[in-house]
């Protein structure tokens, strides 16, 4: 009876990171409960071709990183400090941010990412965008929406 023992698939009783446990916990209160509609829209999310290509429009409205903010600050600084012309369009961010300007009907697509955490911080904004006749789109992954506005996480 001294022989070494089989290996045994031990995953089960591996001591999980709580971000595991969790999402893990979730997934199977979505199956087992009923999601309100408000909620079970963020599963649709928007085509991989059509998210590309909104992606592809939104590199041309980038806002500009604090290195290219300082040397155009510095060249306007040279070339005698009067700034020409309108301000530049650029993607917004930030919830607060993006409700004033749905309110006031300033936003021309808004763009909403389906993983936010808790959701019933963002599950209002799509009947507001309807509300206000603004187009929106669930996109895949905040973090792809992240890079869009130069912020990392």
């Amino acid at each position: 009876g001294g022989d070494v023992q089989p290996k045994r698939d031990l995953t089960r009783y591996v001591k999980w990171p709580k971000f595991v446990q969790v999402q893990r916990k979730k997934k199977i209160l979505l199956l087992r409960l009923k999601v309100p509609p408000s909620l079970n829209q963020f599963k649709n999310t928007a085509d991989k071709s059509v998210a590309a290509q909104t992606f592809k429009l939104l590199k041309k409205y980038q806002p500009e990183t604090k290195k290219e903010r300082k040397e155009r600050l510095l060249q306007l600084a040279k070339e005698g400090g009067k700034q020409s012309g309108k301000a530049p369009h650029f993607v917004k961010c930030g919830m607060n941010f993006v409700t004033k300007l749905i309110e006031s009907k300033r936003a021309k697509l808004v763009l909403i990412a389906h993983d936010c955490e808790p959701m019933e911080l963002l599950c209002w904004m799509p009947a507001l965008c309807k509300a206000k006749d603004i187009p929106y789109m669930i996109i895949k992954g905040k973090s792809r929406l992240g890079q869009v506005v130069n912020k990392d996480q």
